[in-house]
C-alpha cells in the first residue's frame, strides 16, 4: 500500500515524497530516561530523517598535532565502550560519566547526566569519583565505576585524564573509556543539553 502510494505521489507531483521512519536508539528502544543534578531528561534520537549533523561535528580533518587519532584503549586495564554502554552507565546510580573536556566544550553541549571534570583536573579531583584523600596520595579502595569522554577519537582530552588518574592511583578496571565521545554522539543524532 505504501509503496503504491508512493508511486501515485511520484505520478501527480514528479517526486518522491518520503514519509519520516521512527528513528529508535536499539530495536524498539525509542528513549532512555536519565536523572541529572536538573531532574529527569529523556535521551533520544533526533526524529527528522533528513537532519544533518552541524559543520563543526562534522569535520573530518584536524591537524595532527594535537589532534591525533587516539587509540582503541587510552591505558592498559581501561575498557572502550560505545553508546549503549554509556546510556547503561547513566541509568546505573553507582556509575558516573564525566566529561573531561574543558569547561567552554561542557557548557556549548554535553551528555545529559554526565559531569565536568576537565582533563586538567581529573588526577585532583579523584574524592568526587570515591576516592579519599590519604595523605600524600589518593585511597581509590571505594572508586566508583566511570566512564570519561571527550569531543572523539581525534580528542586527546579524556585519554590523557584517564592516564593521570592511573597515574594517581585511580584502578584502571575501573575506567571506561567512550571513545566515539561527542562527535560520534552528534552523528547518531542522541540528545545534547547545555551544561549546568
Amino acid at each position: 500500500m505504501r509503496m503504491l502510494v508512493g508511486m501515485l505521489l511520484v505520478g501527480l507531483f514528479g517526486t518522491a515524497a518520503t514519509a519520516q521512519e521512527a528513528v529508535n536508539i536499539q530495536g524498539d528502544v525509542m528513549a532512555v530516561s536519565v536523572q541529572t543534578a536538573s531532574g529527569p531528561v529523556e535521551i533520544s534520537r533526533i526524529q527528522d530523517n533528513s537532519n544533518l549533523i552541524d559543520e563543526d561535528w562534522a569535520r573530518t580533518s584536524r591537524p595532527c598535532p594535537v589532534f591525533c587519532i587516539q587509540p582503541m584503549s587510552p591505558a592498559e586495564g581501561v575498557t572502550t565502550i560505545g553508546e549503549l554502554e554509556i546510556l547503561d552507565m547513566l541509568q546505573d546510580p553507582d556509575a558516573i560519566v564525566v566529561d573531561s573536556r574543558t569547561p567552554k566544550w561542557f557548557y556549548g553541549g554535553t551528555i545529559p547526566g554526565a559531569v565536568t571534570i576537565p582533563f586538567t583536573e581529573a588526577a585532583d579531583r579523584l574524592n568526587e569519583l570515591g576516592c579519599e584523600i590519604d595523605f600524600d596520595s589518593w585511597d581509590c579502595e571505594n572508586a566508583k565505576t566511570v566512564a570519561l569522554f571527550c569531543n572523539g577519537m581525534w580528542c586527546g582530552q579524556s585519554p590523557t585524564a584517564i592516564r593521570r588518574m592511573i597515574e594517581a592511583g585511580y584502578p584502571a578496571e575501573r575506567i571506561f573509556y567512550y571513545r566515539g565521545g561527542m562527535q560520534v554522539w552528534r552523528m547518531l543524532g542522541l540528545t545534547v543539553v547545555a551544561g549546568k
